[in-house]
């Protein structure tokens, strides 16, 4: 009865959800609902934000995550595996494998066949009709280039899809093909992968590792692992001028250095010598530390910190809402707050002591994965301007924190791939790092996406570059044009907090 009651005031897409839930459930959809129509969670005072944040995570806990692959993996003893594994494995107790290398990627919702939708309207029309730059915005003061290239750092750490060997052609349309910079180029597909399970029959692997565990710097597998280590005091190679070490063939070595660009790279350079300096501290407090013990330490300390930035600054700083700070804060700390926090440590359940540091996983009946909605709507090229404006950080400071000297403009589309590392070993740490730092990234709007991301060669896993070039651009109007298709999947990352809880 209830669910016929409110039908009229709810969107035909959650009719169905609707009906399965709970009474309290319903009610607390009725809020969430009522407050998404009218954009108004982020404009509410503070506790009222906080309640609705909070009814949210918990519908989405509930009703929005399925697993795709088997509930139940190998289990173990925790005391066994103090430490982060090359490839991700051993750290939920009940499921080995769970969030590990060439695990599955989770869903929000059930697969829907959309093959036909998918190539209409074309997605090269709309990479050239809704997403082509046309007049560069920026985000003034809120966010900088350093933060731009924070999210694809973080991308690096978290999900990869792996490809099959089947190619796939798209070509431009008649009326955009003078807009293009490619008339048809080809990538490959995801892999599709038998489940072996009830429910949802195929899913696709993820290459990399789903927990926060630095594995952009680490690597997903232990022989990328070793391949980075200096086998000396726990620490990371790095190169004398502060950037990291090159193979022959231009590679850069870290742990994931497919599809990168300088900012990346400096990101993984400044982690690589946090990592060290961590190595140094604890070693200076107990010398008798063993070159095992210092790296697999240093890696857990370096994750965390990785992991505080982006809930209690990046992402703040980007929706900048008190709202937000708040509840990403309490995510950290929980309601009780950081100075109850640092005193007793973690008391009571997420809510009171946060998400941080509770006694066991709380996966809400699914193995933990990053999910295939999650990695659609994480789309942030816009963010990248078309140049950098490099900066003299040798210059003394001038008045009221002023940027240091503007030296010359850099094309950011020749800071990408294997070019950009040659290029970036010019430049150098600091003047590349002060420069990003000073200046402000592209706007996430329409019109504003890189025009040398449209035609950009891709890599390979190993960081080779491929023959031939793709559109970007294209292959994510093929996203958006899904999202809109299904508009129960723009339910999903409006705040989609709970999956990163887990992987700290």
């Amino acid at each position: 009865m209830g669910a016929a009651l409110f039908k009229p005031v709810i969107h035909p897409d959650f009719h169905d959800l609707f009906s399965k839930m709970s009474f309290v459930d319903q009610l607390g959809f009725l809020l969430v609902h009522e407050l998404d129509k009218r954009n108004l969670w982020h404009q509410m005072p503070v506790p009222i934000g906080l309640v609705y944040l909070t009814t949210r995570r918990t519908l989405l806990e509930k009703y929005d995550l399925k697993a795709v692959g088997s509930y139940q993996g190998l289990q173990f003893h925790a005391e066994n595996f103090p430490y982060r594994t090359g490839d991700g494995k051993y750290n939920d107790p009940k499921n080995a494998e769970a969030g590990s290398q060439y695990s599955f990627f989770g869903r929000n919702m059930n697969p829907v066949d959309q093959k036909a939708e998918l190539m209409d309207p074309d997605p090269v029309v709309v990479a050239s009709k809704l997403l082509a730059r046309r007049d560069y915005k920026d985000t003034g003061k809120q966010f900088n280039i350093l933060a731009a290239a924070w999210i694809q750092f973080m991308v690096h750490d978290w999900m990869d899809h792996l490809e099959d060997t089947q190619q796939i052609e798209i070509v431009a349309p008649k009326e955009v093909a003078s807009e293009c910079p490619l008339k048809s180029f080809k990538f490959f597909a995801t892999k599709e992968i038998p489940t072996n399970n009830d429910g949802i029959k195929t899913g696709h692997y993820n290459s990399r590792t789903a927990w926060w565990d630095g594995s952009a710097i680490y690597g997903d597998n232990g022989e990328k692992a070793k391949k980075l280590r200096t086998y000396v005091d726990g620490k990371l190679m790095i190169g004398d001028d502060g950037l990291l070490l090159h193979e022959e063939n231009g590679v850069a070595l870290s742990g994931d250095i497919r599809n990168s660009w300088a900012g990346v790279s400096i990101l993984q350079a400044l982690f690589t010598k946090e990592h060290n300096a961590v190595c140094d501290a604890l070693k200076e407090e107990d010398p008798k530390l063993t070159d095992e013990e210092l790296y697999r330490y240093a890696r857990l300390v370096t994750s965390a910190v990785i992991a505080k930035i982006h809930t209690i600054d990046w992402t703040v700083e980007l929706l900048k809402t008190k709202t937000m700070r708040a509840g990403m804060r309490a995510n950290w700390y929980g309601l009780l707050g950081k100075s109850i926090k640092d005193t007793f440590g973690h008391i009571g359940g997420p809510i009171l002591g946060g998400l941080v540091g509770l006694k066991k996983p709380n996966n809400h009946g699914v193995p933990y994965s990053l999910t295939e909605e999650f990695t659609s709507v994480y789309r942030m090229h816009s963010l990248i301007p078309s140049t950098l404006k490099l900066r003299d950080p040798t210059a003394k400071p001038g008045p009221s924190k002023s940027p240091p000297p503007y030296l010359e403009d850099i094309d950011i589309g020749n800071l990408l791939g294997l070019r950009g590392e040659e290029l970036l070993s010019k430049i150098g740490f600091e003047k590349q790092t002060v420069s990003m730092g000073h200046q402000a990234c592209g706007a996430l709007e329409l019109w504003n996406y890189p025009s040398f991301f449209r035609n950009v060669i891709p890599q390979n896993v190993d960081g080779t570059s491929r023959p031939d070039p793709i559109d970007l651009a294209a292959l994510e109007g093929t996203i958006l044009i899904s999202l809109c298709t299904n508009t129960s999947k723009l339910r999903i990352f409006v705040l989609h907090q709970d999956w990163y809880h887990n992987s700290i």
